[in-house]
């Protein structure tokens, strides 16, 4: 009777250029105490220049690498059918001027964004309004609202997002996390099933 293997293919990983790629960089094995160190070993796949950023190794090449190597084994799948390989590529240190440049870039937009959307919602008008039913009297700047609520608008969103520079408040992801995994993994999907270029013939070591 084969013994039973379970491998629990994760969805991505990074890499560096030229990396070795073995069964456990990708995949959680669990099977013979014995044998789960040796087969954790087992070649996939040799990140090369032609490889460019993006190696997808699926389910069907770590089948057959592991059976090749270990025919008295019954290999049983577990989770995703392909995992992603990333390769990093060596980066440049981003520039000073550049992200000054983004960043006051992006600082205008929301702050435009901002004013135009309570221009078209009348929001001066509004606060003019709840000035004069609370006091009674006519303001065109009433200041003793406007300040609170523009101060409680910059506090609201550095809690809608979950962050003050570096600092996370809880351990709750903010919206815009959420948006870059639902993102990063709707590419790797995407990748897994266009860009497939490991072949079944890699690596047979």
């Amino acid at each position: 009777m084969a013994t039973p293997v379970y491998i629990r293919i994760k969805q991505s990983i990074y890499v560096k250029p030229s990396a070795t790629i073995r069964l456990s960089d990708i995949a959680k094995v669990t099977g013979p105490m014995r044998q789960v160190p040796v087969i954790e070993q087992t070649i996939l796949h040799e990140v090369t220049d032609e490889d460019r950023n993006i190696v997808v190794i699926d389910a069907f090449m770590i089948i057959e690498q592991v059976i090749n190597k270990y025919p008295q084994l019954e290999v049983e799948l577990i989770g995703p059918n392909q995992c992603v390989v990333h390769v990093e590529k060596h980066k440049r240190k981003p520039s000073i001027i550049l992200i000054s440049g983004i960043w006051l870039l992006l600082f205008i937009g929301a702050a435009m964004a901002i004013m135009n959307f309570h221009y078209d919602v009348s929001m001066g008008a509004v606060q003019q309004k709840l000035h004069f039913m609370l006091t009674g009297k006519k303001s065109d700047h009433p200041l003793w609202i406007q300040i609170p609520y523009s101060i409680g608008l910059g506090i609201g969103m550095i809690l809608f997002f979950n962050h003050w520079f570096q600092k996370r408040f809880n351990e709750e992801p903010s919206p815009m996390e959420v948006e870059i995994f639902n993102y990063q993994e709707d590419l790797d999907h995407y990748v897994a099933i266009k860009e497939n270029k490991v072949e079944k013939t890699d690596v047979d070591n």
